[in-house]
């Protein structure tokens, strides 16, 4: 059975009259979605989770571990949106030293400050909740001062939007009309709150994450945002207590098929193959993930032999060393704003001090 996820209203934008799509809200309905229909899946993606929360304990300090796999998700959801911006270019950045293409990189820096605001807001007992008032402080944070500051950052949409194409009338998909956005998030907050809801948390943030980029609420940024919220559901749901898992690698791989399973929602009711490709998603970056801490804990452990090993070695070096998983690109300055206690590098410096600083 064929099922119907939305509406159409007309709308008026650019003198042009369009159909603009008005999803339902969450859950689907008309068939319902069946549970069992992804209880394996579902299942396989859980266990990745856990799987991946438990070998975080291979290394000595987990924030070793999220100082790059935060950035990595900023860095690849800032991708599939066209920056430019390497790894390289952000540790560089970070260190102090020149970049070239400064733009994209501040695009990533501004989705860092943007997650970091969503989940200290939801780590604090008096922060916001997962809601339309928190996305909308992370949107303000995203745009601030980069490509799309003058699209209403942290407010939404006043006007008529639309993606693909060159103008509404050719336009591939466009969202609902400005009027209707504040009720439809309004909606899709309550779903996200509604603990009577008998589908798992994973298939729930995947009707989540497409429902809020078929609402489309702000003029851009909606792509970041979008994803963003998946990690703030995770840890809502504490389905993983540090995000250690970067989707969007999954996501930028599969792109084109990424756009299309969301655009069959809408097209056809499939509410079905994308909830699996999501899932899907989820057990292919968690095991990535997993394999990643491994081999990350397995470099660190064999450096640290080494380094003890060393007959030159000093307390300095050994320090210096504890630093270096939250600092690959550093300069001597950094490195002594980073020394507790006050930074005072051996005199004279040793072997290990002159190969890592050059």
């Amino acid at each position: 059975m064929k099922r119907t996820t939305g509406t159409y209203a007309i709308s008026t934008t650019l003198g042009e009259a369009v159909q603009a799509f008005v999803p339902h809200p969450l859950p689907p309905a008309n068939p319902p979605l069946a549970p069992e229909a992804f209880a394996d899946l579902n299942h396989q993606a859980e266990l990745a989770l856990a799987r991946l929360s438990g070998v975080s304990g291979l290394v000595p300090s987990v924030d070793w571990l999220l100082y790059s796999a935060i950035r990595k998700e900023a860095l690849l959801t800032s991708q599939i949106e066209g920056t430019q911006a390497t790894l390289t270019d952000l540790f560089d950045e970070e260190a102090g030293f020149a970049v070239s293409n400064t733009d994209d990189v501040e695009e990533v820096t501004n989705y860092l400050r943007a997650f970091r605001l969503v989940q200290d807001n939801l780590r604090d007992p008096n922060g916001l909740p997962i809601s339309v008032r928190l996305l909308c402080e992370a949107h303000r944070v995203l745009l601030d001062g980069v490509r799309g500051a003058g699209k209403q950052p942290g407010e939404l949409r006043r006007s008529q939007n639309w993606i693909g194409g060159t103008r509404p009338g050719n336009a591939a998909f466009v969202p609902p009309p400005a009027d209707r956005v504040a009720d439809l998030l309004g909606d899709l907050e309550q779903f996200i709150h509604d603990e009577a809801g008998a589908l798992p948390p994973l298939v729930r943030i995947a009707l989540a994450h497409a429902q809020f980029e078929t609402i489309h609420p702000f003029l851009d940024g909606n792509g970041r945002i979008g994803r963003l919220l998946i990690a703030a559901l995770l840890e809502h749901w504490r389905l993983l207590p540090e995000p250690l898992m970067y989707l969007s690698g999954y996501l930028k791989q599969h792109q084109a098929e990424y756009y299309r399973r969301l655009s069959i929602i809408r097209t056809e009711g499939d509410w079905e193959s994308w909830v699996a490709f999501f899932l899907e998603g989820v057990v292919t970056a968690a095991s990535d993930a997993e394999r990643g801490i491994i081999v990350i804990a397995s470099l660190i452990a064999a450096d640290r032999r080494r380094l003890l090993e060393a007959s030159k070695a000093s307390p300095a070096s050994y320090r210096l060393f504890e630093l270096l998983p939250m600092m690959p690109r550093f300069t001597i300055e950094r490195v002594r704003q980073n020394w507790k206690p006050p930074f005072r590098p051996p005199l004279p410096p040793s072997r290990y001090w002159k190969t890592w600083v050059s």
